[in-house]
């Protein structure tokens, strides 16, 4: 109808079964709204046939010519959809934060999206086993798993595969490496197991490396395989009665102390914000020691177990602590012969 304060329209119409019905009222015109699902099972293929695609987000017409769906705009907070993880758009201000704790699939459903970021952390390494006696009962400690973090990246529709590594045990015959995490093509190195007696005494390489076992006795080579920036720092060596720390993402494991007895301290972790606050990952675990309990790197590495008092020997504190669970800290190393280190 028209008039003369100006033109207005009235009509009825009907929504299409199993869709949002469209409306028309005084304020707003409603598009009727569909999921992908039930728009590829038939909505009308007319050319200028406009849907909200609600799987998507995004309001969508039909273009003949194309033989195919294509974007008129994007709702405000629907510009970039995507499943996967433990999702938050709450944590982080202006971002949708996907966080895994195990393996998974990082699906983006629609917009390609630039200026994404993206940590990976590795497994840990476990911590040593104490050993025989006589040649130093205390053992190393557990190297963190590899920390690594992109900026600036871009992010289209489709899969991505996310592996989450597993930290190594350390109640073995010695410590374990942890596991390698992986996103899409990007990759860290697990963290290396510590320095034992039982077959082999030096920490071995990986994300972080693992401390030696005892007097002399090298820690493994972190930052393995190669990446730049570093993903992670070596070991510590062992000393006499004591291990050397586990590397750790923000610095390399302590020398044991040839003088009296205390284990290598660990390496620390590194800290990131990509979840909205600061949080510091990939810890070191502690060494093994005669006269001491080595800390844990900041960023969940295990603390060394003690040999002697106040705990009896092959007592509470003789064992090495776990690394924190989901940071890919280290294990610490054992502090009595037989008793395990701490896991990763």
């Amino acid at each position: 109808q028209a008039n003369a304060s100006g033109a207005t329209l009235t009509g009825v119409l009907t929504a299409v079964a199993g869709n949002g019905g469209a409306f028309i009222s005084p304020t707003a015109v409603g598009v009727g709204t569909t999921t992908l699902a039930g728009r590829n099972a038939g909505v009308g293929t007319a050319p200028g046939t406009i849907i909200f695609n609600a799987t998507s987000g995004i309001l969508q017409v039909y273009v003949n010519d194309l033989d195919t769906w294509q974007n008129v705009s994007s709702a405000e907070g629907y510009s970039f959809q995507a499943t996967g993880g433990t999702k938050s758009t709450t944590s982080r201000s202006g971002y949708a934060v996907h966080t895994f704790t195990a393996p998974g699939t990082f699906t983006v459903l629609s917009n390609t999206v630039t200026g994404g970021e993206y940590l990976i952390v590795a497994g840990g390494g476990g911590g040593g086993k104490g050993s025989l006696p006589g040649i130093g009962n205390e053992a190393g400690a557990g190297g963190a798993g590899g920390h690594r973090s992109f900026s600036g990246q871009t992010f289209t529709p489709g899969s991505y595969t996310v592996v989450v590594g597993s930290g190594g045990p350390g109640s073995g015959s010695g410590g374990d490496g942890g596991t390698s995490s992986v996103f899409g093509n990007s990759s860290t190195g697990g963290g290396s197991g510590a320095g034992h007696n039982y077959g082999g005494t030096s920490g071995r390489p990986g994300g972080s490396g693992g401390g030696g076992a005892h007097q002399n006795t090298p820690g493994g080579s972190g930052n393995t395989p190669p990446t730049s920036p570093p993903q992670g720092n070596n070991g510590g060596t062992g000393g006499v009665s004591c291990g050397g720390g586990g590397g750790g993402a923000g610095g390399s494991g302590n020398n044991g102390a040839n003088s009296s007895g205390h284990g290598g301290p660990a390496g620390n972790g590194t800290s990131n914000s990509i979840t909205g606050s600061s949080v510091t990952r990939a810890g070191g675990g502690g060494a093994g020691g005669y006269g001491n309990r080595a800390s844990g790197g900041s960023g969940g590495g295990g603390a060394g177990g003690k040999t002697g008092s106040p705990s009896p020997q092959g007592g509470a504190s003789s064992t090495g602590d776990n690394g924190t669970a989901n940071t890919g800290g280290g294990g610490g190393g054992s502090g009595f012969v037989g008793v395990p280190g701490g896991n990763g």
